[in-house]
């Protein structure tokens, strides 16, 4: 599961995700806090199709800022009842990345060693990572839908992107405009018609990498109390399939 980077948002999901009774592994984004302390610097934030660009000398900001939020979403989650780690992908060396080009020090992952996730989730822990993936370079800052998608795919696991928004709409001025179920060939006609632009397009080129990787599905949803079982059930979000 994805939860977002804003913390005032995931903590009202804390209670939830702390009382589910199956496994989770989560992957947090950061961005707010990211684009916070890159303004703070004098570092003005800069994006291409919704992926933060960033240059070498800003990417130890960036890991920063997700890991202080990491350790506080962990922490959240550990206080009620349900004991979480904050990791990155650079522990176990647990996401392999490749850089993106044009974009700094951002990459795609290749790889994911789930064996520490597992060995994790057999002792009752969750675990919490953020997306910093390693190439032969060093880190990379890798967008959260993107190695979301990467390591449900690769548990073969359900992935689910929590949003600010009920998921894919046909009218994005209408949130009654809600698509239900999307297939690959129905997401391309959308972004060819303008519907998917944006921030929407990582979240949903994730979907779909976590299809081909092995998910047996993919949903994004809002995140907002008791969206987890209803996203089980097929009655919140946007779900995709193959």
């Amino acid at each position: 599961m994805k939860v977002g980077g804003s913390l005032k948002g995931a903590e009202a999901l804390l209670s939830e995700l702390a009382a589910y009774p199956g496994p989770l592994v989560l992957v947090h984004g950061g961005g707010p806090e990211i684009g916070a302390w890159l303004e703070r610097l004098g570092y003005k934030s800069r994006f291409v199709g919704g992926l933060r660009v960033t240059p070498p000398e800003q990417l130890e900001v960036v890991e920063m800022a997700l890991y202080l939020t990491g350790k506080r979403l962990a922490e959240g989650l550990s206080r009620r009842g349900r004991k979480a780690l904050a990791l990155s992908g650079r522990d176990a060396l647990c996401l392999k990345g490749r850089a993106l080009p044009g974009l700094g020090r951002v990459g795609e992952v290749v790889g994911v060693e789930v064996g520490l996730l597992e060995d994790l989730l057999a002792k009752g822990y969750t675990p919490l990572l953020a997306p910093i993936a390693l190439d032969g370079e060093g880190p990379l800052n890798v967008n959260a839908d993107t190695a979301a998608g990467a390591v449900a795919g690769a548990l073969g696991w359900p992935a689910v992107f929590l949003t600010d928004v009920e998921g894919v709409y046909r009218d994005p001025k209408d949130p009654q405009s809600r698509l239900l179920h999307l297939t690959p060939e129905e997401v391309e006609a959308l972004k060819e018609a303008g519907v998917i632009q944006g921030g929407m397009i990582p979240k949903v080129e994730a979907a779909l990498s976590a299809l081909r990787a092995g998910a047996p599905w993919a949903a994004i949803a809002k995140g907002e109390r008791g969206v987890l079982a209803r996203v089980l059930a097929g009655e919140a979000g946007t779900r995709f399939t193959l």
